[in-house]
């Protein structure tokens, strides 16, 4: 895919919970399941990512976790396993970084998701948008370390 072909979702969102929360969010499966779906989690370089959604036609997403910086970096490989329904994007063909940042008693998140086909991109934005704010009002509630 060229450049011109590709392009990334960018966004960032400030959550009231600290990074260390908002970490437990993407890497334990109990906490992953509450704002993004059903989840196998292996929260280790190499490790499977794997969530069944809760929306629409329940596509599933499958990837794998290329970093792990505790409270501050995640980043996976992203695409969607064949189900009627599903975004065109193979296990794999995608990329997604997260950043936590503390402010404060929040964390400032940013996440980029890069090497999506061109007419995928409002679709995503728009998914990643729903989903991040789900997780924001999920974290910003959870008082359990």
């Amino acid at each position: 895919m060229s450049a011109v072909e590709s392009r990334t979702v960018e966004q960032t969102m400030r959550i009231q919970a600290p990074p260390e929360t908002v970490w437990r969010y993407f890497t334990d499966p109990e906490r992953l399941a509450r704002w993004w779906g059903e989840a196998e989690v292996d929260a280790r370089p190499g490790g499977i990512l794997r969530v069944l959604m809760h929306d629409g036609p329940r596509p599933v997403m499958r990837g794998r976790f290329t970093e792990l910086v505790p409270h501050e970096r995640i980043a996976f490989t992203f695409g969607w396993e064949p189900t009627p329904g599903a975004p065109d994007i193979p296990p794999g063909a995608s990329r997604v970084e997260i950043t936590l940042a503390g402010d404060g008693d929040a964390t400032v998140l940013t996440l980029r998701h890069s090497g999506l086909p061109f007419r995928l991109h409002d679709e995503t934005d728009t998914g990643w948008r729903h989903l991040l704010h789900r997780l924001s009002t999920t974290a910003a509630h959870d008082h359990h370390p």
